[in-house]
């Protein structure tokens, strides 16, 4: 059954449905930017995690150059 609403009707009906489309594009558009912001301080943190790691083989590694170096100076 076929209802046929007045001008106005139409109208309002039409007003909200581009204001919930506005609203639902909106939402995804958040969920989108947290998606992001998320990934970034994922990758931030396993890029510091891998710095960390490089720093201190480094340290390591020179501190055994030097105590190989001081122990053939003796």
């Amino acid at each position: 059954m076929t209802e046929t609403y007045s001008k106005s009707r139409r109208q309002a009906e039409a007003a909200f449905g581009n204001l919930q489309t506005e609203f639902f594009a909106k939402n995804n558009a958040a969920e989108e930017l947290q998606s992001v912001a998320q990934a970034r301080d994922a990758k931030t943190v396993r890029l510091r995690e891998a710095r960390l790691a490089k720093e201190q083989a480094d340290r390591i590694s020179a501190t055994s150059a030097l105590l190989a170096k001081r122990s053939k100076a003796s």
